[in-house]
């Protein structure tokens, strides 16, 4: 009886990090060394949509991501020559036409001074509070390594996430790593790849051929006078979401 309560409120939470597959997240974003200037401000548009997804809710009060539509406005403020201000708010549409409001998140990028061709790095600190048909745990964060390189037509960028919770009992850390890698085309267009990678809790890291991943193919031009980032991505695996389309809208303000 003992063990069975053990197991129970002790070993669920580590269960939930170790097997759950989380749905498209409110920002699918590779990031680079683009920040806002000091003074500056600007909004971003995430928008995604499962098309073809997981239907069955994996812990109890999940909205289950197939059909479900995803759109976080995003407020960028530059801070200095190399910190930027975001801020988030979450929000989804349901499969049946409901509107839900699921949270915030407030982040704090840092960009190292670097020349314009060539090697570049910096750090994402972020926090947030989400609603459980979004997220297992209410109370997040995540320290992202940003690192990158850029050269005349070709552009990389690699993002190393570590994402915890804040909550009791919410499990060890995991870990995933994203990349996206860009051809310029013309003036103002890039296509490339982007791709997300869950790695599993920071002290039993799966195999890079056993992970889930989601790569898109993308596409970075403007619109209008709006930078757009655009994509349609595929789940690798069973366990990830089979077809996502993705899109985000920058608008500046001053």
């Amino acid at each position: 009886m003992l063990f069975q309560k053990f197991k129970k409120y002790y070993l669920l939470p580590l269960f939930l990090t170790c097997s759950l597959t989380y749905a498209a997240s409110e920002e699918i974003q590779v990031y680079s060394d683009d920040k806002e200037d000091a003074g500056h401000a600007s909004l971003d548009l995430h928008n995604n949509y499962v098309t073809s997804g997981r239907s069955t809710p994996q812990y109890i009060g999940e909205q289950a991501p197939d059909h479900v539509y995803r759109l976080t406005p995003e407020f960028n403020l530059g801070l200095s020559d190399t910190l930027e201000l975001g801020i988030y708010a979450l929000s989804t549409r349901a499969t049946n036409g409901d509107w839900n409001g699921d949270g915030y998140k407030v982040r704090l990028k840092y960009i190292a001074p670097h020349p314009t061709r060539g090697a570049y790095w910096g750090l994402n600190f972020e926090v947030g509070q989400q609603k459980i048909a979004v997220a297992p745990y209410p109370n997040t964060a995540e320290l992202k390594a940003i690192l990158g390189w850029n050269f005349d037509k070709w552009s990389i960028a690699v993002n190393l996430n570590s994402d915890g919770s804040f909550n009791s009992g919410s499990g060890p850390v995991t870990e995933d790593i994203d990349f996206k890698i860009n051809y310029k085309v013309a003036e103002k267009t890039q296509i490339g790849i982007e791709s997300y990678n869950e790695l599993g809790p920071y002290n039993h890291i799966n195999s890079i051929s056993s992970n889930t991943k989601t790569i898109y193919a993308v596409v970075d031009t403007e619109v209008l006078g709006h930078e757009l980032n655009a994509g349609i991505g595929h789940g690798m695996y069973d366990q990830a979401d089979q077809w996502i389309v993705k899109f985000i809208v920058n608008q500046r303000f001053w």
